[in-house]
């Protein structure tokens, strides 16, 4: 089966977002441009581990390049939903980043999840016989984006409003309240 690769060299749009209700979210990461539109889903974890990775990106591009870095905008930028349809391209197993000093450019790439992947999620795998830094299957469908430092931060900046928009967490225990709240551990299992 042949893989694609779906490369925006710059997108007009890359942003984070989500389907659903608070507690029901599906994350998804979009890119649009040149008359095409992809959506891959990912966890909530990769899409705030992705703002961190990035802002630790673009602090060591600035100290290892000189690239001047933008500051943290002060408006809200790109609020908008995600466009439609929101059709799922697949699931994203693997994120890799890079910095390219000759553009001075961060480069994104998602990867599918592979077989591998699968089968440990699925608790499927008996045996061990794959090493840890084995390098993602090069025939997995995959999202390649390239952002200037200012699209970089913009991104960093929505991403982290949409992980901060969903349920409240307890102040007891810091798991999600649900709008009929939860059983705290922290308050032996008591209704809060």
């Amino acid at each position: 089966m042949t893989h694609q690769v779906h490369a925006f060299e710059p997108p007009e749009r890359f942003v984070a977002g989500t389907v659903g209700p608070p507690g029901e979210r599906t994350f998804f990461l979009q890119a649009r441009g040149g008359g095409r539109l992809v959506s891959v889903a990912l966890e909530k974890v990769q899409v705030s581990l992705l703002a961190e990775k990035l802002e630790e990106l673009l602090t060591e591009a600035q100290r290892r390049f000189g690239v001047d870095l933008p500051e943290a905008p002060t408006s809200l930028g790109d609020n908008e939903p995600l466009d439609t349809p929101v059709d799922e391209e697949f699931r994203v197993g693997t994120l890799g980043l890079a910095f390219d000093a000759d553009t001075a450019t961060v480069v994104i790439e998602a990867i599918a999840v592979g077989e591998a992947e699968a089968e440990i999620e699925l608790g499927e795998s008996e045996e061990d016989d794959e090493p840890d830094d084995v390098e993602p299957d090069e025939d997995l469908d995959r999202l390649r984006v390239r952002l200037t430092p200012e699209a970089t931060r913009a991104f960093i900046e929505r991403a982290r409003r949409v992980v901060n928009a969903g349920r409240p967490p307890c102040p007891l225990c810091g798991q999600p309240l649900d709008p009929a709240g939860h059983l705290c551990p922290r308050n032996n299992g008591y209704h809060r």
